[in-house]
């Protein structure tokens, strides 16, 4: 910045300075390059509006998309990226894999932007505490996600007779009705992620919060042996019995629109989800209805979607990289992009006016599970451990859901194994 001799008059200081502003916010318009996998109806709509937001700023938004469901593909895509020393300015990252790029030193710190906007009382602490590394803000994040949700069909429920279950007893009443009138009972796709979101719902459902901590969390050997995690992984495995023979390898989206249609009756799946309800011109509570998955009404699985900053040398990059993380947590943005998204806004002071009743359930359940301990975060969604953890046990649930020989003793041990995997 110039410095201005002290006998200047103010005033000629002030117009300089803004003289100056506008020809940095001219003449230096950066440009970000973000990678991130958000390539379906809503979530490619959320993304747009991210875009239209930083272009009113001036700044240029290079898309570096990578498709494939939980963005496994996109991660390969940026390490290979980082390490050639070609990073882009943000790309989207969350839960334990921010503590890991954040320590190969590679993330641009975001405190200034953060403390200019107030973030830390805007944001519930479990979340900020994963944006930061070493006590600092490397990462914005954009949303919640509640994980934990069973959407349905009613008409598809009133043609089985069948009512929208909340035990995983009425769910299998439900189930058999559905399948006795032709309706495929349970969408499902065939990918280990998938296969994960609807494991730890079960396990939500079945055994509570502090046993979801204890195991899935905490990993805790005794656990992940018990009782409890047998009766979960049985569950587990019934459920399959109601997917389809062509569930492999099916994207999450196309399971989705199997509901939309009323080829099947009810998915597991988040709430972006409802991204893909809404985009087909469907309405809640008429067209298509949510409830927290069997047994799981106390407690929240949330999967927060961030960004992750990069360290960036071009001097009119790293201020469009600030524009953007200022953009993302701002009210506007927060709103627009949730409800594109089917999500809610990771802000705590959001007017939920505009939302519709699954989002207001959901954010009345943010904040009531967040006081009583059930907020715990999603292990299938890169949010509870390390990638090489999750990675391990995504595998064993993956091989107990498609092989008929093994049994829940079996998975048992193989999870207390892949528990270990660092």
């Amino acid at each position: 910045m110039t410095h201005f001799h002290p006998t200047i008059k103010k005033l000629q200081t002030a117009a300089a300075a803004s003289a100056l502003l506008g020809a940095a916010l001219t003449a230096h318009a950066g440009e970000v390059e973000v990678l991130h996998y958000w390539t379906s109806g809503g979530e490619a709509k959320a993304a747009a509006s991210l875009k239209a937001t930083l272009q009113a700023k001036g700044d240029t938004w290079k898309d570096f998309a990578v498709a494939g469901g939980g963005g496994d593909s996109a991660m390969t895509v940026l390490k290979s990226r980082v390490v050639s020393g070609n990073a882009p300015a943000a790309a989207q990252i969350k839960g334990p894999s921010i503590q890991e790029w954040g320590a190969e030193g590679v993330l641009a710190n975001l405190d200034d932007v953060a403390k200019a906007n107030n973030w830390d009382a805007l944001l519930p602490k479990v979340v900020s505490d994963v944006m930061k590394y070493k006590g600092s803000y490397v990462a914005v994040p954009v949303n919640v996600h509640r994980v934990n949700w069973l959407w349905a069909n009613p008409e598809a429920l009133k043609k089985a007779n069948a009512k929208m279950p909340t035990t995983w007893d009425e769910f299998f009443v439900t189930a058999e009705a559905l399948k006795k009138a032709g309706i495929i009972p349970v969408a499902h796709g065939g990918q280990n992620w998938q296969d994960f979101t609807t494991f730890e719902s079960v396990a939500l459902g079945v055994g509570g919060a502090d046993f979801y901590k204890k195991a899935l969390v905490q990993l805790d050997p005794a656990t992940l042996k018990s009782p409890t995690m047998l009766k979960a992984l049985t569950t587990f495995k019934h459920v399959k019995d109601f997917t389809d023979k062509n569930a492999a390898g099916r994207d999450w989206n196309l399971a989705t629109a199997m509901v939309i249609k009323g080829e099947a009756g009810m998915q597991f799946m988040g709430d972006w989800a409802k991204g893909e309800f809404v985009a087909a011109g469907k309405a809640p509570g008429k067209d298509f209805l949510c409830a927290a998955a069997p047994g799981s009404a106390g407690a929240f699985t949330f999967n927060i979607d961030s960004f992750a900053m990069f360290k960036l040398k071009n001097t009119a990059n790293v201020q469009a990289q600030k524009n953007m993380a200022a953009a993302i947590m701002a009210p506007e943005f927060q709103e627009t992009f949730s409800l594109n998204k089917g999500s809610i806004p990771v802000r705590l002071n959001v007017d939920m006016a505009k939302f519709d009743d699954c989002a207001k359930q959901s954010a009345k359940d943010f904040v009531a599970t967040a006081k009583t301990g059930g907020l715990v975060p999603s292990i299938a969604h890169g949010m509870a451990v390390s990638s090489a953890a999750e990675g391990a046990i995504k595998d064993v649930v993956s091989q107990f859901w498609n092989t008929d020989t093994m049994t829940a003793e079996q998975a048992m041990d193989r999870l207390v194994a892949a528990a270990k995997t660092k």
